[in-house]
């Protein structure tokens, strides 16, 4: 007769016929499934003796004793010393003292394990500290931050192979940027000597100059015009530069706004022209500003002429220009009396 077998009988009998070694490793990979780092920290906070303690207090050994049973370092068993001591001093598990060798405790969960082990020995520095700081504020492990650091060679190479990364790379070095003036000082040296980037540093300065000019008339209701005059912006000016910023502010982040600008600035720039044109007074006062403007730079560029060393620079054309320049400034003078109202 043929005896069925329940399903929890028939585990029971697969279970026995399996190698020992397997169910062995099945039961310390659940282990460590469950605890993480936890475990491995057990048998060292149980097995090495806390500094200060001798070894005739304690049947504990040394890390270094240790790391030679285990064929490891002894820096490695420390970082596994260290995970425990702050986890004991947070309340998590007990304190050396209070464990033995073989002794089994309850352990905290996989999932805090990296909140006190560090893998890296950088991570004990000042640069390293500061790494695992940043990284916990992205909320990030520390560990990866510090293996990323510690290989700039394979950050180097994510970087130029894929766009992301360079994208994360340059939001990461602008906001070091602000607070980093030496790597200011550094970046600016390397744009000033790369001409493709002297370049896109000119075009994109351009760019953000006529964003900034349409940017006045919308928010300040402000037009300078062409000869240098600051005036308020009619409504139908105003609106039509809020429409071409609003335009410019919907671009996508890595969109090219250099034909988007230029189109707004022509735009705001032909406007203004038109607005003076069409008021006579307007137009009168814009030729007077310009006047004054040119009348205003030619007399600085002659009070910084000196004439101490006059015999060294003579030259007839020197003489002769100034005589046609005093000529044109004659009929200038004679033109403006012509036209003075009379007293």
């Amino acid at each position: 007769m043929t005896v069925a077998i329940a399903p929890s009988d028939e585990s029971a009998v697969h279970r026995a016929a399996l190698d020992p070694e397997v169910s062995r490793d099945a039961r310390d990979f659940g282990a460590y499934a469950r605890t993480g780092g936890w475990g491995f920290a057990l048998k060292v906070a149980r097995s090495v003796r806390p500094g200060g303690q001798s070894a005739d207090e304690t049947p504990k050994v040394s890390a270094k004793e240790f790391a030679e049973l285990a064929g490891c370092s002894p820096e490695r068993v420390m970082r596994y010393y260290k995970a425990w001591d702050k986890a004991a001093d947070d309340g998590l598990v007990p304190h050396f003292e209070g464990l033995a060798p073989g002794q089994d405790v309850e352990l905290p969960d996989a999932d805090v394990w990296h909140t006190y082990y560090v893998s890296r020995s950088s991570a004990t520095s000042e640069r390293g500290t500061a790494i695992s700081a940043a990284a916990e504020a992205e909320g990030i492990r520390p560990t990866k931050a510090l293996e990323v650091a510690e290989n700039p060679t394979a950050l180097r190479a994510a970087i130029l192979a894929d766009p992301s990364t360079a994208q994360a790379a340059r939001h990461a070095l602008l906001d070091r940027l602000k607070e980093d003036p030496a790597l200011q000082a550094e970046l600016a040296r390397d744009i000033a000597r790369t001409d493709e980037l002297k370049k896109a540093v000119a075009t994109e300065s351009r760019a953000a100059d006529r964003i900034g000019y349409v940017r006045q008339i919308a928010e300040k209701g402000q037009i300078r015009t062409p000869a240098g005059q600051t005036l308020d912006a009619p409504a139908e000016l105003r609106s039509e530069a809020e429409r071409h910023l609003s335009l410019l502010d919907e671009l996508e982040e890595g969109e090219d706004t250099g034909e988007w600008a230029t189109d707004a600035y022509d735009t705001m720039k032909n406007m203004v022209v038109e607005t003076v044109q069409a008021d006579p007074e307007l137009r009168v006062q814009e030729r007077r500003t310009k006047f004054y403007s040119s009348l205003q730079k030619a007399t600085k560029v002659f009070e910084e002429l000196t004439f101490d060393d006059a015999d060294d620079i003579y030259e007839d054309d020197m003489v002769q220009r100034l005589e046609e320049l005093q000529q044109a400034i004659g009929s200038c003078i004679q033109a403006l009396r012509s036209a003075a109202p009379q007293r």
